[in-house]
């Protein structure tokens, strides 16, 4: 091995290396074995690329998706240039072709921050797998705000002198382990051992029984050390600490630090204090709060203990902490102070903008909810098609809209419905006729927010007494403003559990207006054009179809939930066969609801 290593080097430059021989400062087993460490180091790099890549592509975006991913990261396109060089010959032949989707999802201009939680204590492969996620976040143009956290230790600072420096110097130590493993993943980290908030004491009341509370903030002069690491594409990572009113620097609670952070960075403004090579125009307002733990998402009372798969706080976040288990309080310790936090943070974050529970289990449903801003699973989709959800799947918290069930037209807002009807869907509305049909058969309508959403449901064939009444989507309608927040699955969860989902345990809801799950189940049926894109969104979500004769039109349809499980039974044990998709005896309603739902007038002019 000796020979072919040596034979490589000059030998101008032997007399030299003779003398680096004899003073024992050479060998050629040093050079061999720096090959060696130099060839593992790039291999390890390439697979780590390789990873982060694959990350990408097993968030699967769809183009709306990464327009609203490349207008927070990209920079805006810039104007063509005039060339008055003709172009050579061979530029002729071989015109180069640029992919710019993929060059601004590999190499982002803008940088924005999003606030991380740690909530620890993990091992050395735990916090590696999760320092590798916020590497790839940082390339992806994320940057990590992050507060360490220790669950295992007291979340206020005991005050035993001896005690309380043990507890300081154990978190210390966490934010140099993140740091040192963030370094291995080639992010640049910077640890911020400064104190940046400050606890200010309030009084509520003039009680003498209310105790004082405190308030932390976190103020321009420590938000600087923020700033500058950040735009510099650094990750700050910082310890759960404030200066009380004596200027005496004491561990609190990291949710508290989370939250004044939150509301400084969203309002943040640039003063005389920060440093000159920092861009006083750089938007510092986190898009995302991203909690990592080992318990995973937020317990749902629907779900059985699973999950939940997104969370709309404007109307579930009162129900979700009446309806925690007490059994969680064991499995899901922190569930509930997370979900504060999030609503907390959110509250001065865009509304664009969401938190993600995750465990460290799922590094990877970082990058997809960076990229897609959107839940692992939908959860608008039947509960048969979401066996893959497990401890471990992740919750999405937005902001979100109320939710509103409107049993007669005299509550509904006939202007706004609308106006939301004619942006929708890009036709004008016959007015009389629609609302005239509306005042006899309307079922119920379900509003979200301030009619970003619509979904009206009527009961078509009230006068047959022979056959049930259809229960008909007649339209279903989101502002296109709001497509991609959520709106939409929020709206069809809705309109489940008033319809199919009637009767379980998993609709009741805290829906204004809504029956809680208490009533009997309702086959839903609604149709669409054969020729709309929208389809295979139906399709998903449907228990079958069928092409009217004309080809002009689908008709789909929901079973009720409640009724398919008495029929499983009845026929899976009690006569030993498999359900079908069809039944005989349903072949004839499927040409009723055709029949009936084709005499129904268009309500467009």
């Amino acid at each position: 091995m000796k020979a072919p290593i040596q034979s490589i080097f000059s030998p101008v430059r032997n007399h030299a290396l003779a003398g680096l021989r004899r003073k024992g400062k050479f060998s050629p087993r040093l050079i061999q074995n720096r090959y060696i460490h130099d060839n593992q180091a790039l291999t390890d790099i390439a697979a780590e690329d390789n990873d982060f890549i694959l990350s990408i592509l097993q968030a699967s975006p769809s183009v709306r998706d990464s327009r609203s991913y490349l207008s927070s990261f990209a920079p805006p396109p810039s104007p063509p240039v005039p060339n008055d060089i003709p172009p050579t010959a061979d530029q002729q032949q071989q015109p180069k072709e640029e992919n710019h989707l993929v060059n601004s999802l590999l190499n982002p201009i803008l940088r924005r921050p999003a606030l991380v939680k740690i909530q620890g204590p993990f091992t050395d492969a735990q916090l590696d797998s999760i320092c590798r996620g916020m590497a790839h976040l940082q390339k992806l143009g994320l940057v990590s705000v992050i507060v360490v956290d220790r669950d295992d230790l007291p979340s206020v600072e005991p005050k035993d002198k001896f005690e309380s420096q043990r507890q300081r110097a154990i978190v210390r130590h966490e934010v140099e382990r993140v740091v040192q493993f963030l370094s291995r993943h080639r992010a640049v980290a910077r640890p911020i051992f400064f104190t940046v908030a400050r606890i200010h004491q309030t009084k509520d009341g003039e009680n003498e029984k209310d105790k004082d509370k405190e308030k932390v903030v976190v103020e321009e002069e420590g938000l600087d050390h923020v700033r500058r690491a950040v735009q510099e594409g650094e990750i700050p990572v910082l310890l759960p600490v404030a200066l009380d009113e004596s200027c005496k620097s004491t561990r609190i609670q990291s949710n508290k630090v989370l939250m004044a952070l939150a509301k400084a960075m969203t309002n943040s403004q640039p003063t005389s204090t920060s440093s000159p090579t920092v861009n006083s125009n750089y938007d510092l307002t986190p898009l995302r709060l991203l909690i990592i733990n080992k318990e995973g998402g937020i317990p749902s009372y629907a779900r059985q203990g699973l999950p939940h798969l997104s969370i709309n706080l404007s109307s579930e976040y009162t129900y979700i902490n009446r309806t925690f288990q007490p059994g969680w309080r064991e499995t899901h310790p922190t569930a509930l102070a997370n979900l504060s936090l999030a609503n907390g943070c959110l509250e001065y974050m865009p509304k664009e903008s969401s938190a993600l529970i995750v465990s460290h289990r799922s590094p990877s449903s970082m990058i997809a909810n960076l990229i897609t801003n959107k839940p692992k699973h939908s959860a608008s989709l039947p509960h048969s098609l979401l066996q893959g959800i497990t401890r471990d799947t992740p919750t999405i918290i937005r902001k979100g809209l109320p939710v509103r069930v409107l049993r007669s037209m005299e509550e509904v807002n006939i202007p706004k419905l609308t106006h939301l009807l004619e942006t929708s869907f890009k036709r004008t509305l016959n007015q009389e006729q629609f609302y005239g049909r509306l005042k006899t058969d309307l079922d119920f309508v379900i509003v979200v927010g301030d009619y970003a959403g619509a979904a009206i449901v009527t009961l078509e064939g009230k006068e047959q007494t022979d056959k049930e009444p259809i229960c008909y989507l007649d339209k279903f309608a989101v502002n296109p403003k709001h497509q991609g927040d959520g709106t939409v699955d929020f709206l069809w969860v809705a309109l489940r559990d008033e319809t199919y989902g009637l009767g379980l345990l998993d609709a009741s809801n805290p829906s204004i207006g809504s029956l809680r799950g208490v009533g009997t189940g309702k086959d839903l049926v609604w149709r669409s054009r054969a020729d709309n894109p929208i389809n295979k969104w139906y399709f998903e979500r449907s228990n079958g179809f069928k092409t009217t004769n004309d080809g002009k039109w689908k008709v789909f349809w929901c079973d009720a939930e409640q009724r398919l499980k008495a029929l499983w039974r009845e026929r899976e044990f009690g006569g030993g066969r498999l359900v079908k998709v069809v039944e005989e005896e349903e072949k004839r309603r499927v040409e009723w609801w055709e029949e009936r739902i084709g005499g129904i007038p268009s309500a467009w002019k």
